[in-house]
């Protein structure tokens, strides 16, 4: 069971690539949120998985519930919180389908969602003890509320025997200044055993592209998986380091292919060999692919490939 706990939000995404922010006439709603994006595309790969999460008793809440629903994500551990929103974040797109978190829908400010008053008393902790994964992003922790379920759930899923995934998952809209982020952020990465994130997040908190040097500084992690969009991804396994490439394909729209990557790993990490180097290169290319194939389409959700989609484009 993978579980993953945070925030699951509407992308409002621009349909005009390369238009500003403030030019943007027309947005299109996509389910989002890295969390429930991990919780999905697993659950498409073949693994069973969980939601976690607070979300507004409102429309747009139940919209998201039908569509962790659909995709057959347990919701055991979702809280329906009245009189805070369900999140809408706007995100921009340039010409090369690259996006932006740019701000919130409505002007509001991040304290006012749902997402953030996450009650750790009422987690369920039976679900959380069933989990060989719980994935986690840092969105949360900017809240004390959701820092305190998240930081609970941890504590949990780790007394029980499972593997901690951090996302870092930086997003400057989420945090009133970076130095605000050192500790919490911090905290949580003590308690992972496998950490993602991307080229810009790895200079902005360890001023290295190099996941050798990252594991140099966080010795107890136990893999290090590092994303750089067209360039393809750098990794530490294990004491395996090693890159892959990207996929060249016609990119239409990036919005969660970082989470399909990991749920591509992820999918393959509990029946790899961590002796085996030829393994760990065949499980990043499998989650490689899954990224790529994310691109092709608008929307995080909406785009995750199934396991035969990947196993077709990499036979191709």
């Amino acid at each position: 069971m993978v579980i993953c706990i945070g925030e699951v939000l509407f992308d409002l995404i621009s349909d005009q690539p390369g238009a500003t922010l403030e030019d943007v006439t027309v947005w299109i709603p996509y389910p989002g949120g890295a969390p429930a994006n991990v919780a999905c595309g697993v659950r498409r790969l073949g693994l069973q998985s969980a939601f976690i999460g607070g979300i507004g008793d409102d429309a747009l809440g139940s919209e998201l519930v039908a569509t962790l629903e659909a995709e057959g994500v347990d919701r055991t551990g979702i809280q329906r919180i009245n009189g805070y929103p369900t999140r809408s974040v706007l995100v921009t797109r340039d010409q090369l389908g690259d996006r932006t978190f740019a701000a919130f829908a409505e002007n509001r400010s991040s304290d006012c969602f749902a997402d953030t008053r996450l009650d750790a008393e009422k987690l369920p902790l039976e679900l959380l003890r069933s989990a060989s994964y719980l994935v986690t992003g840092t969105l949360g922790l900017a809240s004390s509320d959701t820092a305190k379920a998240i930081h609970r759930a941890i504590d949990v899923v780790k007394e029980s025997g499972g593997v901690i995934v951090t996302d870092l998952n930086w997003r400057s809209v989420f945090w009133p200044d970076f130095s605000a982020a050192q500790i919490p952020i911090q905290d949580i990465l003590a308690k992972t055993d496998i950490l993602k994130l991307t080229d810009d997040e790895a200079e902005l908190f360890f001023s290295t592209l190099d996941p050798v040097v990252i594991h140099d500084r966080l010795p107890h992690l136990n893999a290090i998986l590092l994303t750089r969009g067209d360039a393809g991804c750098a990794y530490w396994i294990a004491g395996h380091s090693g890159e892959c490439p990207a996929f060249q394909v016609l990119v239409e729209d990036t919005t969660g292919a970082g989470d399909a990557f990991l749920a591509g790993f992820l999918s393959r990490h509990s029946t790899l060999s961590l002796m085996d180097k030829n393994l760990i290169q065949l499980a990043i290319g499998y989650a490689s692919a899954a990224g790529a194939l994310t691109t092709l389409k608008q929307g995080a959700i909406a785009a995750l490939p199934t396991s035969a989609e990947i196993e077709a484009f990499l036979n191709h």
